[in-house]
Order: C-alpha cells, then structure tokens, then sequence
C-alpha cells in the first residue's frame, strides 16, 4: 500500500505543478444567480443552472410535498421494488414534451448515456461518435462491443468518410453519437446535415441533449426542435435546466425503451430516483412548457454579455448559445484570471486539460435568467479589470 500511495502522491504533485490541480468551494445557500461561497457573496456565472429555476418555490413545494407522501427513498432499483407512480408521470411527461414514444429515468444522464449503446448493438453494428462528445458519450461506446468510428466535430465531409467506411465494413445497423450542443464551445450540432446524411446512409441518429432541453427551441424542446429535424434517440438530464438536481433520461422508439428497461444496466442495478427528486422534475417541465418569458430573458442577457466581453477586448468563440467561453489558452492564465474575478465577488472557473484541450484554457461563463441587467454589468466591470491585472487584455 505504501508503494501506491507514493505513486498517487507523486502524480497529484505533478498535477499541481503543471497548473491543472482542481478545487472546490463550499457554497453555502441554495444555488441561484447569488450565492454565498465560503462565507462570501458572490455573483454566479457558471452554473448550469439556466432558467433559474433551481431555487423556484414550486419545485421545492413539490419536492416537499413528495417527500411527505413517497418518503424518502426508494431503496432498491425500479423492477424489484422502486417504482413509483411518480417515476411512470415523469417519464410519460417527458415522452410527450419531447415528442418520443415513450422515456426511461436514470441517476444522471452519465448513467443514461452509459447504459444506453451495449444494449442496443453489438459487433456486427457500427457507432460514428463525434470527436468532441461528451466523456459519457465515450465511456458508454467503450462498453458496447459494436465497431467505433469517431468523425472531426461537425465536420460532415469526414461524417460521411465514416459513414462509407462502416457500410464498406458490412455494419447491420450504423447509430450516429452526438452531443446536441457541445458544453465546452457552447456550439451547436450541425442537425439538419447529421440527419440528411443518416437518411442517406440508413443510419440512426442519437443526441445528447444536456445543454439544450428545457431551453433550446420552441418551448425548450431541444436542438432537433430548434433546427425543425427529427432524431431517433435523445439523451438529456434534470440536473441542469430542468431544475438542476440529479436524474437523467433516454427517450425514443417504444421498442428502444423496452429493451433498455430490460438491459441497460446503470437502469438494473441503480436505485430509483428519489420521490422529491421526481416530482420536482415533474414541476419544472410545466414550468419550461410555459417559460418563454424566461427563454427570452436568458437569450437577452447571452446577447448582452457577449457583446459586452467582445467590445472589452476578449476573445470568445462564436455562437447563439448561454454557454460563452473566455478563451486564455493556457491553464495558470484561466486559474489566475478565476482568482482575480473571485476577489471581485464573482464566481467562475477556469477550464482546462484534461476537461478541454492543451493551450484551450478558458473561462467558461454562462447565462441564466435570473440575471438582471445590472448584475451582467457589474461582472463585465470585474472581467474588465481582471483582465488587465492578469494580462489577459
């Protein structure tokens, strides 16, 4: 044990030494656009939190309301003995908003994500991931023993490349991966062309759709919704704008769905999630079904905030997206540049290897409704002098 211990304190020292050691902080009340962090207020521009709504009255009354009826928890996986009626409307109610046949819950869309490839295909199919999916994208191909095509991200020249190599390489069915919007560039999946490829080819299309249901889209419906498209499978989670709390989903084909409640394994061997947990994800999809007002105020404050780090001098990436990325390139630059914004009260992080590419570092803020005009100028002053304290600007 001694040996071992020695290696792990060798490699987090060197971990530290190259910049790319990760800290946490304590915060201290309930997750919203202020907060407190280690006994200091703070306003918070890096959560996923995008409609606000991770504090909304009517998903704690919810919450409260079935924990007094369900209990606490469910103690054991749903097919023994942790179904609830809950679990069924959450699911249903999914289905519906989505336009999907029919849903299935999970711990986390991680857990979804992991669990949904092995049961589906196997060696005689063929996934064609993006290059830029999601780390559960990648683990949960790991686990399938179909054969693995990876194509450059939205780049449908080499989508198509993969595509006629699986054909050529005789795959039965060929499932296309994506994230819909990829969390690090805030950028969005190339949709109608994924689709019209797969249509060509005969191929099935699977999106992650994490960072756009609840928002992106008529009535938050998603990346297919807002590119008017259609997907065979979607992935997405609770955890962000759908009240940002825990649970993820798989909706699709009757068919896919049943197969998956019979053998995705995260779903088999995993407790049911939590009744308050539930019930408030059923709250916050009817207030996503009637939250244009917020999707529009999200979508102010993005087009303010960026315009505002643009005219300062930062380089961003382009995009129609919350998520908006601080590009520095180097790891101590972004770890510095989230100190010296910490001093002044506001609350982000820096990104870097291994979470995004070497020389890519970056502060990546991102937007939610329940940020006023004067909160957004108020952080652009801090970024502003950050900026040129570091030596970003």
């Amino acid at each position: 044990m001694s040996a071992f211990l020695t290696d792990i304190k060798a490699t987090l020292a060197e971990i530290e030494a190259d910049g790319l050691y990760k800290r946490e902080r304590a915060i201290s009340t309930p997750q919203s656009a202020h907060i407190t962090a280690e006994g200091r207020p703070m306003l918070n521009l890096c959560a996923n939190n995008y409609l606000g709504l991770a504090d909304h009255p009517a998903l704690i009354a919810a919450a409260h309301q079935a924990m007094q009826e369900h209990g606490y928890g469910m103690a054991s996986v749903r097919f023994i003995c942790g179904t609830a009626d809950l679990h069924r409307e959450l699911e249903s109610a999914l289905a519906r908003f989505l336009g999907m046949d029919d849903a299935i819950l999970f711990a986390a869309c991680f857990d979804a994500n992991g669990g949904l490839f092995e049961p589906l295909l196997g060696p005689d199919d063929a996934i064609i991931s993006d290059a830029l999916n999601h780390a559960s994208i990648i683990d949960g191909i790991r686990l399938c023993k179909a054969k693995r095509y990876c194509y450059a991200t939205s780049d449908m020249e080499d989508l198509e490349t993969q595509l006629k190599a699986a054909k050529s390489d005789g795959a039965r069915h060929i499932m296309i991966a994506t994230d819909g919007v990829f969390s690090m560039d805030g950028t969005l999946a190339k949709l109608p062309e994924i689709k019209a490829l797969a249509d060509q080819y005969g191929a099935l299309t699977m999106v992650d759709d994490c960072h756009a249901t609840g928002f992106m889209g008529p009535k938050g419906q998603g990346t297919p919704a807002h590119f008017n498209t259609s997907v065979d499978i979607l992935t997405g989670t609770l955890g962000k704008a759908l009240g940002g709390a825990l649970g993820g989903y798989i909706a699709g084909p009757q068919p896919v769905i049943d197969l998956l409640r019979q053998r995705a394994r995260p779903y088999l061997f995993s407790n049911a999630l939590p009744p308050m947990i539930t019930a408030a994800g059923i709250a916050a999809l009817k207030l996503v079904e009637e939250g244009d007002i917020l999707r529009a105020r999200l979508f102010e404050n993005a087009a303010h905030w960026r315009k505002g780090l643009t005219d300062q001098g930062f380089t961003l990436l382009d995009g129609e997206h919350p998520i908006i990325p601080v590009m520095l390139g180097e790891a101590q630059l972004a770890q510095d540049m989230a100190r010296a914004l910490d001093k002044r009260g506001v609350y982000v992080s820096g990104f870097f290897f291994p979470v995004v590419p070497k020389g890519k570092a970056r502060i990546r803020t991102q937007m939610n409704a329940a940020l006023t005009r004067a909160d957004l100028d108020t952080a652009l002053h801090a970024f502003a002098e950050a900026g040129h304290e570091v030596g970003a600007l």
